[in-house]
């Protein structure tokens, strides 16, 4: 991605040093700052805590942290249950640590995996580029940018793309409450790329859709189930519904490594439960009543049924065809 006219990506990985160097972003927009990793407990607290968002980020961070390990001469096992234990919800984790348990060189194996997410944004980024014509107005909902994936990303791959191809687009960027993942990443990532957007309160969604100003809407995806339910930031069901009823084609951008065909529905998915001060305090300081609590699901699952297509890889499925993917 662009960053002040230069081409960065949000992790990275150091095999001469063993540290892994990533985009805090924690502290965008106002800032760039880097985060090293030296050994899994930072890796686990740098998930944790958001230092690294974005399910393939995730995973790739992950994948370093195993390969770091190995170099340590860690317990592996040790690490590997540390490193899952961190974000529940997004399944590009579990799958990145069994890929480097089940190498016999988690080095060179990470730097594989790295690669190959790399390469998987680009394709979605090919293959979602078809469905945004010239003037499209499109709406996204959290960060699933470069930031959320290395590099390329997945919903932002195919806007990225069609701009490449000298197409004009409006993107419309709604907020992300609690923690502003929209309006602090995802724009800061169009202004760096020079595309032309508006951030919109999440709220605001329906009427602009109501009133025919959105051409389409894509989302990423933290988990993908074996029915094509999925799991993404809290708000997502709410766009769905919304595009359902106000006739807006919907489609989730994902790999296939975020695709977990050992849960049968979307009811299986863990959801992760985080801090409350998250949505009773903005930026350090508290705006709720001292006395009032709040409930802060990161995730929501939205339905199939609500899904006009998946854009993999491997192409755009429908949800009834992603089985085709095993």
């Amino acid at each position: 991605m662009k960053v002040n006219g230069e081409e960065v990506r949000s992790v990275e990985y150091d095999e001469g040093t063993n540290v892994i160097r990533l985009i805090d972003q924690r502290v965008l927009p106002e800032k760039l700052v880097f985060f090293d990793i030296r050994d899994y407990g930072e890796a686990c607290y740098a998930i944790k805590e958001m230092v690294v968002r974005g399910a393939p980020a995730i995973g790739v961070t992950a994948a370093f942290a195993m390969a770091q390990a190995h170099l340590q001469k860690r317990d592996m096992n040790e690490v590997a249950s540390a490193l899952r234990s961190t974000r529940p919800t997004a399944y590009d984790l579990n799958y990145a640590v069994t890929e480097m348990m089940d190498s016999r060189d988690p080095v060179k194996s990470a730097r594989r995996y790295c690669d190959s997410t790399l390469e998987k944004g680009r394709k979605i980024g090919e293959h979602g580029e078809t469905l945004i014509q010239d003037g499209y107005t499109v709406m996204t909902h959290c960060n699933a940018g470069a930031l959320a994936t290395v590099d390329y990303g997945t919903a932002l791959a195919p806007i990225r793309r069609a701009r490449a191809m000298g197409r004009r687009m409006k993107v419309l960027v709604s907020e992300t409450r609690p923690r502003l993942q929209g309006a602090k990443l995802t724009a800061w990532e169009l202004v760096n790329e020079g595309i032309e957007h508006y951030i919109i309160a999440d709220g605001a969604s329906g009427y602009f859709m109501r009133r025919g100003m959105v051409d389409l809407v894509i989302v990423g995806a933290d988990r993908v189930v074996s029915n094509g339910d999925f799991a993404n930031k809290i708000g997502t069901y709410e766009k769905a519904v919304l595009a359902r009823e106000n006739g807006v084609p919907f489609y989730v951008a994902a790999p296939v490594s975020t695709f977990d065909f050992s849960t049968e529905s979307g009811e299986g998915i863990p959801i992760e439960e985080r801090s409350e001060d998250e949505v009773l305090s903005v930026s350090g300081r508290r705006i709720a009543p001292q006395g009032s609590r709040a409930l802060n699901p990161a995730f929501d699952v939205t339905p199939s049924r609500y899904v006009t297509g998946f854009i993999t890889e491997q192409g755009i499925l429908k949800p009834d065809e992603i089985k085709k993917i095993r």
